[in-house]
């Protein structure tokens, strides 16, 4: 097959490519720009898309013996992720950024410029696994190694884009083994730190970038019962479950911590409580994608249900009802926010995902 292998400069991306070389596919490497203002150098784990990635991208294509081409989606990034991320943040939302660029970035506008380009087939260095079924149907599955999955970010392609998609990393038993691979070939990011966080924040300081681009603007905070007890510079800056940051100077009334229950960006208001106004026992979903053909959908399917990329699956019953998404928890969940995303699972298989569209229901 002729497949086009995104790199980013890491050691996964490096090895799945030189995985899909060993297998005898006609290979060539991709590294997308996609920050409009790139570094010379990354800062540790932190930060993408600096002239150090695109150059450790090309050396491991040049190791490789592949063509290597740069493709600059800085504008599609800028407006399919990072306006989503603010936008969903000023309408007092959770979101993914991760999920949205793997959605819109390196399986629409990547994918897309692939098959346009007569390519049958995109290579990541995702953590995950595609299970061919006997009427070759494909399913999306958890890697073998759980500490390393992402098959919660890649629950958003949905089955078309997943039938073009190759993860030849999703049974590699550690990251360990990756990085000993690469460093067998001879591959000099073998010893590269992992990305992590947000990517276009390389500092990390998260309500810093929001209150940059978003502004700021001063509202109250106020407890369960009705009470101001304190002030922020922006409702959107918090998201439900959080419980430093909120710089509250004094605790409830019996000593015990508040935390972030509900933001209403309309009023910019910051709601705080206790720790049990937390726990919730349904969620519901819009913008759903299903990937189990075979799953009756309008049926109550049992299943686990994730809402963070590394969070604890939780067993669940799901059913979709008019295109929307409906999960009631067998045991309660915390700190549910609006705009994060769900993934519903059957085992390792992943069934589909939703974003939480309305407040979880306690």
């Amino acid at each position: 097959m002729k497949v086009l292998a995104a790199l980013s400069g890491g050691v996964d991306s490096a090895v799945a490519a030189a995985r899909a070389v060993d297998a005898g596919h006609d290979v060539v490497g991709i590294h997308m720009a996609l920050s409009r203002s790139r570094d010379k150098f990354r800062s540790g784990s932190r930060g993408c898309c600096s002239l150090e990635d695109s150059n450790d991208a090309r050396r491991a294509a040049d190791l490789l013996g592949i063509p290597y081409y740069v493709w600059d989606l800085s504008d599609e990034f800028e407006e399919r992720v990072v306006a989503d991320f603010l936008s969903e943040y000023a309408a007092g939302r959770t979101p993914n950024p991760c999920v949205r660029c793997n959605q819109h970035i390196k399986f629409e506008a990547l994918l897309e410029r692939a098959t346009a380009l007569g390519f049958d087939a995109v290579c990541t260095g995702h953590y995950a696994r595609v299970v061919l079924r006997g009427d070759g149907t494909r399913e999306l599955h958890r890697a073998a190694d759980p500490v390393k999955d992402q098959s919660y970010v890649l629950a958003v392609i949905g089955p078309e884009r997943l039938a073009l998609a190759m993860f030849p990393l999703g049974e590699a038993a550690s990251k360990a083994e990756v990085r000993a691979e690469a460093a067998t070939r001879g591959l000099g990011v073998s010893h590269k730190p992992d990305s992590y966080d947000i990517c276009f924040i390389a500092d990390g300081d998260t309500q810093g970038f929001l209150q940059r681009r978003l502004g700021g603007r001063l509202g109250d905070i106020v407890d369960e019962t009705g009470a101001v007890v304190g002030s922020h510079g922006g409702a959107y800056a918090f998201t439900v479950g959080q419980r430093r940051g909120t710089r509250l100077e004094r605790p409830a009334a019996n000593g015990e911590p508040r935390y972030v229950t509900e933001v209403r960006t309309d009023t910019n208001v910051v709601l705080v409580g206790p720790e049990t106004l937390l726990n919730v026992t349904r969620l519901e979903g819009d913008e759903v994608v299903w990937l189990a053909d075979d799953q009756p959908a309008r049926d109550t399917t049992p299943c686990t249900v994730q809402v963070r990329a590394h969070g604890a699956p939780v067993p669940a019953r799901v059913t979709l009802v008019r295109g929307r998404m409906l999960v009631d928890l067998d045991e309660p969940m915390r700190g549910v926010a609006a705009g994060q995303t769900m993934v519903v699972y059957a085992g390792t298989r992943v069934l589909g995902q939703a974003r939480v569209g309305a407040a979880p229901v306690s």
